[in-house]
């Protein structure tokens, strides 16, 4: 019986010993550098209309533009901007739209909602931060693709239908740009 408690103990010591020596920076990087792989592959695979782009490939996030409407209505903090937007992972699953038709088109359906754009105010972190900078980087009217690594998506929680550690995609139509409170 000894043994067995002893036995346990140690394994039990051995455990918490291994897990303590588990360094979150390490981990951090590793799970980044997989992410940066993974985007890096899905670019090389993956055909996007491009017209546009801001590349950040220090960070693996992308801003591709697929239409421009040169409207010179640019986003500023405190404006509230609409968008139309779908979420997918790399593989192509889209696990979150505003679009009724992509819902109906990818199983996620819900009669009991309408479907509206997402309606937000710039600056007040209601949304990822890298969905509304990607936002912002936009004008009226222009449609893009924000792809970006997990640690600027939903993390190592993850979120919903969104995994820990997940890339992500976004496919954003800028519909309108509502002015706040401007400084001169």
């Amino acid at each position: 019986m000894k043994i067995k408690l002893y036995s346990f103990l140690s394994l039990l010591i051995g455990s918490i010993t291994l897990v303590s020596c588990i360094d979150t920076e390490e981990t951090s990087e590793a799970i980044f550098l997989e992410d940066k792989a993974e985007i890096e592959a899905y670019l090389d695979t993956t055909t996007i209309v491009n017209v546009k782009e801001y590349k950040d490939q220090a960070n693996a996030y992308y801003i591709i533009w697929q239409e421009l409407s040169n409207s010179k209505d640019s986003v500023f903090v405190g404006d509230t901007v609409v968008v139309h937007y779908t979420g997918k992972f790399l593989s192509g699953q889209v696990f979150d739209t505003s679009i009724e038709q992509v819902a109906k088109d990818n199983g996620l359906y819900d009669s009991n909602y309408k479907y509206p754009p997402l309606s937000f105010k710039v600056g007040t972190f209601s949304v990822l931060t890298a969905f509304e900078f990607g936002i912002r980087q936009m004008e009226t009217g222009d449609k893009a693709t924000i792809i970006m690594p997990s640690e600027l998506g939903y993390g190592r929680n993850g979120q919903g239908p969104v995994p820990p550690n997940t890339p992500l995609v976004f496919e954003v139509e800028l519909m309108e740009v509502k002015p706040g409170l401007r400084e001169n």
